[in-house]
């Protein structure tokens, strides 16, 4: 019992520190809030001490109100006046709440800095929330590993994990390293990751990302990249850059920060003087007017109608899979006029399909398949394994092992089996008179459809014939058919010939196709659009779609392309997931519109408020309220991109 006690204090201490812990972090997180409302406290004390007469009370209050609420402002403004060596909004705030305190309107000089520290308070609210995404992302790759090391298990850090060492990832637990399954089978939760809420099964030989969940099976993974080379170190490393980098909008709304706060403030110092002379105002009212304009000229809204905007549009699409890697480009997506697709992997599967085979009469199709991918078994060309594929999962064959196997590279391979030699490959290795007396028709036909024809001949002739293709995804075609719905015009881009890139552009409905580019043609092609369309994207997942997506107006990587296509690409689609591209461009369309809409409103705002001072229907607590509710409202209005 009394060891039981002990360990039951134990731990309830470790509870106590951990709550201790994690209030002592929140309270450090949202510290400019609570500093904000502490000096609310503050402001609603000093002015019932003011409504009392209390005048000698209050003021100290006031002071301690200002000092508080403001500091975290004042000091952010000081720093940035002497590093920049230019005014900001920040100083401008401070000037007027000085000003106010000097003519004796403590209480709104009070409430000034309060709902600017309060604004300023969400503003972070809202930069911690974009970037929440990330954090959390970074808490699901574990730290540690169980490494098998001759039959033996040991846990290290994932960090010392080197290519071709074996781990052991159990059920519930989370892969720790790209690699490769090369025992069991499982489901793997890939959300974290791809976007995708439904479970993907895996087994031998099937590629496992880090960060994802195994939900049910045991799994030996041999890890294929270093933790710090990971598709998922890739995805934190981008979304941080695209949220330090800053779209054009927002770099000129910085620009024009310093310009205009000393436009204001020469204004000011006018109105400090030209009313009383022209106008017959007293100084008092001059000085109030001038103020006023000081509090509500400051383009507080107008400087934070953008950056939350973009990091909450940059945060929504991480969550859903599409990476951005700055504001520049997804401000870009807007103005897209056509979009240009790499065939090979990105439109198509990347992987020849059998689609089709025609058998001699007297042989079963299975017996031809077990004839030929027992063959083709021993040859390393895509087609072969494609084929070999099919027959075992059509079939599920136990293949045979073929004698006096010879491999003609380019053309295809004979070998002996069953008794009979068989030759499989090309028509010219095969014999045109043998092809002609086995329903040529048909196979005419399937080549007109871009399909490659490999025909199978044993001693009695053509045996059967098998066409293959690299087929159209499914998605491929969606995606185009919405992006021709929003009037992008689509473009394929591919190395093949004339006849197969005509039919794979009339399955996928593409607008138009350019066949047999090079990567330097691609390049020349893709100018050559920019001239017609302006601003064109380009859609690659291979080392050579590289130079194109570097000189596309906006470069958009496949998740699953070469880290060189990654690298140059301006966005990555972490699913292969071309419909990401229509969402996409509907997030930069929602962005620039809400965008524009802060502007608007940010400077009607400021040209309401500075005509009503003028006319002096303003009073400085409802300049305040005007002024610092307008930013309020933008920030909130770019916070909507979260969802």
């Amino acid at each position: 019992m009394g060891l039981q006690a002990k360990v039951t204090d134990n731990n309830s201490q470790l509870d106590s520190k951990q709550r201790k812990t994690s209030f002592i972090n929140r309270m450090t997180e949202h510290r400019e809030l609570i500093a904000a409302l502490f000096s609310g406290v503050l402001i609603v004390v000093a002015s019932i001490f003011s409504k009392y007469g209390m005048e000698s009370t209050a003021v100290p209050i006031f002071i301690l109100a200002f000092i508080i609420g403001g500091y975290a402002k004042a000091k952010e403004g000081i720093t940035a006046t002497i590093k920049e060596k230019d005014l900001n909004v920040e100083m401008l705030m401070i000037f007027a709440a000085i000003g106010s305190a000097i003519i004796g309107y403590w209480a709104e000089g009070a409430i000034l800095i309060f709902i600017f520290a309060l604004s300023g308070a969400l503003e972070t609210y809202t930069m911690n929330k974009s970037k929440k995404e990330i954090s959390s992302l970074m808490t699901l790759q574990p730290e540690e590993a169980l490494r098998i090391i001759d039959g033996r298990e040991e846990k290290v850090h994932v960090s010392i994990l080197e290519i071709a060492d074996q781990i052991l990832v159990k059920p519930g637990e989370r892969v720790p390293a790209d690699g490769i399954i090369i025992r069991g089978e499982t489901t793997l939760d890939e959300a974290a990751i791809t976007g995708e809420s439904m479970p993907v099964s895996k087994s031998n030989k099937d590629e496992v990302y880090a960060g994802t969940v195994n939900l049910n099976g045991s799994i030996v993974v041999e890890i294929t990249k270093k933790s710090s080379e990971s598709l998922f170190q890739k995805i934190i490393n981008l979304v941080q850059n695209a949220q330090s980098e800053k779209a054009p909008s927002q770099l000129f709304i910085e620009r024009f920060e310093g310009t205009y706060v000393k436009i204001v403030l020469a204004v000011v110092v006018l109105m400090m003087f030209l009313p009383h002379y022209l106008l017959g105002w007293s100084w008092q009212e001059t000085f109030y007017r001038a103020m006023i304009l000081l509090v509500v000229a400051s383009p507080c809204a107008l400087m934070a109608a953008i950056m939350p905007a973009t990091l909450s549009a940059i945060s929504n699409g991480a969550r859903h899979g599409i990476l951005f890697k700055g504001g520049v480009h997804l401000e870009k997506l807007t103005a897209l006029k056509a979009v240009a697709f790499d065939k090979t992997g990105t439109l198509t599967r990347g992987k020849p399909e059998v689609t089709d085979i025609i058998v001699r009469p007297d042989i079963t199709e299975e017996e031809f398949l077990l004839i030929t991918a027992s063959i083709e078994s021993h040859s390393n060309h895509p087609l072969a394994q494609a084929i070999v594929k099919y027959a075992r999962d059509k079939y599920s064959i136990t293949l045979e092992e073929p004698s006096q196997f010879k491999d003609v590279p380019g053309w295809g391979i004979e070998a002996s089996l069953r008794g009979k030699h068989w030759k499989i490959g090309k028509k010219d290795f095969i014999g045109t008179d043998e092809i002609k007396r086995f329903r040529n028709d048909i196979a005419k036909t399937l080549a007109s459809e871009g399909k490659t024809i490999v025909y199978v001949k044993d001693e009695d002739g053509i045996a059967g014939i098998l066409a293959l293709k690299d087929v159209v995804r499914d998605i491929s075609k969606q995606a185009i058919h919405t992006l021709k719905s929003m009037g992008i015009h689509t473009i394929m881009l591919t190395g093949d010939s004339k006849m197969t890139a005509q039919f794979i552009a009339k399955e996928s409905g593409v607008d138009h196709f350019i066949a047999e580019c090079l990567p330097e043609t691609k390049v020349e092609h893709l100018k050559q659009l920019q001239e017609k369309y302006k601003n064109v994207g380009m859609v690659g997942d291979g080392i050579n779609d590289a130079p194109a997506l570097a000189t596309a107006s906006v470069g958009i990587a496949m998740g699953e392309g070469s880290d060189v296509a990654l690298e140059t690409a301006d966005i990555v689609l972490m699913k292969n997931d071309l419909t990401k591209i229509a969402d996409a461009i509907t997030l930069s369309n929602r962005m620039n519109k809400i965008i524009k809409q802060n502007v608007v409103f940010s400077i009607s705002v400021i040209i309401l408020l500075i005509a009503s001072n003028f006319f002096q229907v303003l009073d400085l607590p409802y300049g305040v309220i005007g002024h610092e509710g307008s930013t309020m409202l933008v920030i909130l209005n770019g916070l909507r991109l979260l969802r």
